[in-house]
């Protein structure tokens, strides 16, 4: 298993061991700064937090414990008291820079490498995830799963569906909101399943 970084100075809003679901969102920014917006946004009361997030190079960050949760979903206090929130170090959707032969995302962070390109959500090019990533994020998957008794079982894409809380299992941001980017559809569900092993796909 991938060491577990563990950061401090972060706060849940309350405990509740209970778990049903995985929701897999990502960052839509650089790990360094999208850490440092967790950390100081609101002079330090952000309540929007997940509860790991995985840098492009695998590496896994512990903002708050599982059995805890926080207003990641803002008001919808079912969501977050019986979800774990895993978000990826991903650049989201991303528009060719004019100023060079690369690519910027909406907030001007830069990529220059291989993009994945398929029309979603009325945007062309994405980031892609990284094998590291997917390595680190099946091992987490599966020791969250089984410790919290959360079958291994994934909506397997990232289209909206209706009543996607009533699923115990692993689901994504996008598969609760038509207006949500993540995952976006550089992800690989075929390869997720056989990561966390012993995985199903329902779609």
């Amino acid at each position: 298993m991938q060491k577990i970084n563990g950061l401090d100075g972060f706060k849940p809003v309350g405990r509740n061991k209970r778990k049903k679901q995985i929701i897999l969102t990502h960052t839509s920014r650089e790990l360094s700064e999208y850490i440092s917006s967790l950390k100081y946004r609101y002079n330090g009361e952000y309540k929007k937090l997940p509860h790991y997030v995985i840098g492009r190079d695998g590496e896994i960050y512990n903002i708050v414990p599982p059995n805890t949760y926080t207003e990641y979903f803002n008001n919808d206090v079912y969501m977050n008291k019986y979800s774990i929130i895993v978000s990826l170090e991903n650049l989201g959707w991303l528009r060719k820079n004019p100023l060079s032969n690369g690519f910027v995302n909406w907030i001007g962070n830069r990529h220059n490498n291989e993009v994945f390109e398929k029309k979603w959500r009325g945007y062309v090019f994405w980031q892609p995830y990284t094998d590291e990533q997917m390595d680190s994020l099946g091992e987490l998957v599966s020791q969250l799963c089984e410790e919290y008794k959360i079958p291994k079982r994934s909506i397997g894409h990232n289209v909206t569906i209706p009543m996607v809380d009533k699923f115990n299992g692993i689901t994504t941001k996008s598969n609760y909101f038509k207006e949500s980017t993540d995952l976006n559809p550089a992800f690989d569900f075929d390869i997720f399943i056989k990561k966390i092993g012993d995985g199903k796909s329902i779609r």
